[in-house]
């Protein structure tokens, strides 16, 4: 009864934290309490070391995280169901590997630095989820308050881990008034000072965010965009189901629809181009030649646009790179990209090519190591199998003004957006297609993080969605102008530029990287201390 009582606790500690989430519950406050259920589990396990081991902690946190990722991105299966059971299990086995740590952190070094090791182990947890090659940072902590953007203006300081620290810590000290009035029977009095200390921690972030967000002012600088939004069906029509001429009129015919003479931009999503092209020949794809024309006619406008490109290499004797692929001899190789595009009047089209990938659709981990399992990569947008990516983030430029060409899963990483703007970038322009997932909260969350970056970085945002929602975004990170879901659409706005910095945009994930060393160092430790105690086992 005891491990089914556990196992219970462990499932409410998940349907809580799915419940809090952005699109699958809402209920964001809830998180504030979400992992109280787990931590009494754990705590319980370390109160009896005679019936419980530690592959229990491991256990219910597994359950517990499970049930979390399984409730908010589900819709994964939509696109594929295997990719989304893979994705569930294996992040979840992340997750529970990092709160077994702090379990054994505090069985060995105490209950106050066990707890601060939670902390700091999330936090870089989420750091580390964010920069290696097992990447799919959907679910930070502080993703939760994605749609309460009025009480997270301070994001700009310091990120959606900053959202993760205040959970964390509010959690914890819920917990600590729990033990004492309802495991120890004491008085609520004697908890005073605590449950002042979770109002401070709560309330002072909300005032400061909620006082910013009413007094924040948008410098005018505008700039009108059309943003297109062409709905094809990335599984029935835009590989095989309309023809080139069919996409490309339907994206032109949707902003001549909006155009006006004071149209700077017009921006139509990821991949949009509807055939792929090598880079070299670029000027002779159906698309191009199209929008040529199209400029011909609106000389006073850019065109920024998703495609499916490639570079080739010619006869070589060895692979170029890790993810180049063959062209049906062992010495022909080229790169695919997913690639943004700025088109003017000018003979020269400036590219950028999605450095973050979906693994699994446009990413294997460690090509090097993984190359063999290329073939079983999902086919979702054209190219598929390891893309090749750009080094860095860099932006499209136009004169004077620099734009953050931000494609699709790209922003979800408030660090790598981050770093668009710190090279000088004055608007973001996020192009993606949401369509393979269907009306789910899948392509609602990814909006929701999209008002993130924002705030962040406190540049406006022209959104561009194959498919709901297209919009633009001010820089207190409300939405405007919102499209529907599954319709043809196209909207015209006028967003304002802006070159200050903020803090985020200087210092990226600080609190993350400090974190991820601190967590380092207190596993060493702990680590220092078995090695001490088998040592003297032994001796004795």
């Amino acid at each position: 009864m005891q491990k089914l009582k556990l196992t219970g606790l462990a499932v409410l500690s998940g349907l809580l934290m799915g419940v809090s989430w952005p699109e699958t519950g809402g209920i964001a406050p809830l998180f504030f309490i979400a992992l109280i259920p787990l931590l009494y589990v754990e705590h319980f396990v370390s109160q009896h070391p005679e019936k419980f081991k530690s592959r229990h902690v491991f256990f219910n946190a597994y359950l517990t995280f499970l049930v979390f990722n399984s409730f908010t991105t589900w819709w994964i299966w939509n696109a594929d169901p295997a990719g989304m059971i893979i994705a569930e299990v294996l992040y979840s086995l992340f997750m529970a590997i990092t709160f077994l740590w702090f379990h054994k952190i505090k069985k060995n070094l105490g209950e106050k630095k066990g707890y601060f090791a939670f902390i700091v182990l999330w936090i870089g947890f989420e750091w580390l989820h964010f920069n290696w090659e097992f990447s799919h940072p959907w679910n930070p902590f502080g993703n939760t308050f994605a749609n309460f953007t009025s009480i997270i203006q301070w994001y700009e300081y310091t990120g959606v881990m900053g959202g993760t620290l205040w959970i964390l810590i509010v959690n914890i000290l819920l917990f600590k008034v729990f033990k004492k009035t309802i495991l120890l029977k004491e008085p609520l009095k004697n908890s005073t000072k605590t449950l002042g200390l979770i109002a401070t921690i709560i309330i002072i972030p909300i005032t400061f965010s909620v006082i910013t967000y009413f007094n924040y002012t948008e410098k005018e600088n505008p700039t009108e965009i059309v943003v297109i939004q062409p709905n094809i069906d990335p599984y029935n029509e835009k590989f095989g189901g309309m023809s080139e001429a069919e996409q490309m009129d339907r994206i032109l015919s949707l902003a001549r629809a909006k155009i006006t003479p004071n149209t700077k931009y017009i921006l139509a999503p990821e991949t949009a181009i509807p055939r792929s092209s090598d880079e070299k020949l670029i000027e002779e794809n159906y698309g191009i030649i199209e929008i040529r024309k199209f400029l011909e006619e609106f000389p006073h406008t850019k065109f920024i646009i998703g495609i499916s490109s490639r570079i080739e290499y010619g006869i070589r004797d060895s692979k170029p790179t890790p993810t180049a692929r063959g062209f049906g001899t062992p010495t022909q190789y080229y790169d695919a990209f997913n690639t943004a595009l700025l088109i003017d009047q000018t003979s020269i089209i400036q590219t950028y090519h999605k450095s973050k990938l979906v693994l699994g659709v446009e990413k294997l981990p460690y090509p090097k190591v993984f190359a063999p399992f290329e073939k079983f990569a999902i086919n979702l947008g054209g190219t598929f199998g390891s893309l090749g990516t750009e080094k860095e983030a860099h932006n499209l430029t136009d004169n004077k003004l620099q734009i953050a060409p931000v494609i699709c899963y790209e922003s979800i990483y408030g660090d790598y957006v981050a770093s668009y703007v710190k090279k000088g970038a004055e608007l973001i322009f996020i192009l993606t297609n949401d369509g393979w997932w269907a009306d789910t909260p899948g392509y609602r969350q990814h909006l929701a993080y999209g008002r993130l970056r924002a705030i962040e970085t406190r540049r406006s945002i022209a959104r561009s969605a194959n498919t709901g929602t297209s919009c633009f975004i001010n820089q207190r990170g409300d939405v405007i102008q919102a499209t529907g879901w599954w319709k043809n659409a196209s909207i015209v706005g006028s967003i304002n530029t802006n070159s200050k910095t903020t803090f985020y945009i200087e210092y990226g994930d600080i609190l993350g990287r400090l974190s991820a060393a601190i967590a380092a160092l207190l596993i060493l430790a702990n680590w220092v201390i078995k090695i001490k105690e088998r040592f003297k086992q032994k001796l004795s």
